[in-house]
């Protein structure tokens, strides 16, 4: 026998010790009933990806699951669309003018202050109907800029904002004060994704 059979039967014991004392590798499968829940919601709202579901099974039942495992359980490809509903890019043709969108983005200036810029932003044109810069935010200032962006000889509907705490409860009654119902992007989802029967 030659000492280099004996080492490699060795390192393959070995490895079969571990590999049992192990187990099965990888972590457990999530249970049945919220893998089925997973596969309801993909086809009931097909305008969710994974990481809305993951962000409406956290914040309704507090199920911690990543997008990439909920992903996993998604249908492969998504059933057709009942009759009455429509897809999100339908929904932008037929009423994004009725929609605006709002954000805060950061700019840092050549002396390293840094200032925040508000935009406003109509979904159907892809127009942004109104800027403002300032170097401290705050729910009055937003409010008063939305005043000055939504007039009455305008058919917005909806305005669909991010969590921020700048958009406070003060900020969304006086959104619905002009009329315009409030839609808040779900909880560390990048894109807005409103119902599309709405």
């Amino acid at each position: 026998m030659k000492p280099e059979t004996l080492i490699r039967w060795h390192r393959k014991g070995f490895r079969l010790f571990w590999r049992w004392k192990s187990g099965s590798p990888g972590r457990p499968a999530i249970p049945a009933n919220v893998q089925r829940l997973i596969g309801t919601m993909a086809a009931a709202n097909q305008t969710w990806g994974e990481e809305r579901i993951a962000a409406e099974l956290l914040l309704k039942l507090g199920v911690r699951l990543s997008p990439r495992t909920v992903r996993r359980y998604m249908p492969p490809h998504p059933p057709r669309l009942r009759p009455g509903t429509q897809r999100w890019s339908t929904f932008v043709r037929n009423h994004g003018r009725s929609v605006l969108a709002s954000d805060f983005l950061v700019v840092v200036t050549a002396t390293f202050r840094i200032l925040y810029v508000f935009v406003v932003l109509e979904v159907g044109t892809r127009r942004i109907l109104h800027w403002n810069v300032t170097a401290h935010p705050t729910a009055d200032w937003t409010a008063r800029q939305f005043r000055m962006t939504v007039r009455g000889d305008q058919a917005h509907r909806f305005v669909i904002h991010d969590r921020d705490t700048i958009y406070s409860e003060g900020v969304d009654r006086s959104l619905q004060a002009m009329g315009l119902t409030v839609l808040k992007t779900p909880v560390r989802a990048p894109q807005p994704m409103p119902s599309a029967n709405e």
